[in-house]
């Protein structure tokens, strides 16, 4: 049923949850053929709502001027999302140290960045801006 989940996602895309069955056909069609990062992540969706009717459920709701995700549609679909990204990332117990340090209290970027080599670039526009301020104060 992904392509059921690709309406979903289409409608949640729209600013008022609303499409012209034209603009969805539209868009459904470019992403279903946009490659298989699209078709992987929608069947990835697709495994956790195996028997998906989105009109029976009443996800999404359609009348003369288009096809319109409902609130049960918005609030499904993003629980949908929250299992799926739950499931692929790595558990991590409260005993694991973080991944990454911390910054420390206070500290900026410019400060962080003072670790990392300087670039040809910088280098030079760092001997420009000395040069500058020697020959002012001679």
């Amino acid at each position: 049923m992904s392509f059921q989940l690709t309406v979903l996602k289409v409608l949640a895309g729209q600013s008022a949850g609303r499409a012209s069955v034209a603009d969805l056909r539209h868009a459904v069609a470019i992403l279903m053929n946009s490659g298989k990062d699209w078709t992987d992540r929608m069947k990835r969706l697709a495994e956790h709502a195996p028997d998906l009717n989105i009109f029976s459920a009443k996800l999404v709701h359609r009348d003369s001027a288009g096809w319109e995700i409902t609130e049960e549609g918005r609030l499904f679909l993003a629980a949908l999302e929250t299992a799926v990204a739950v499931r692929r990332s790595p558990l991590r117990s409260v005993d694991d140290p973080p991944t990454t340090e911390p910054a420390a209290p206070g500290a900026t970027d410019a400060a962080r960045l003072t670790d990392r080599p300087r670039t040809h670039r910088q280098t030079t526009r760092r001997r420009r801006g000395k040069r500058r301020s020697n020959r002012r104060t001679a």
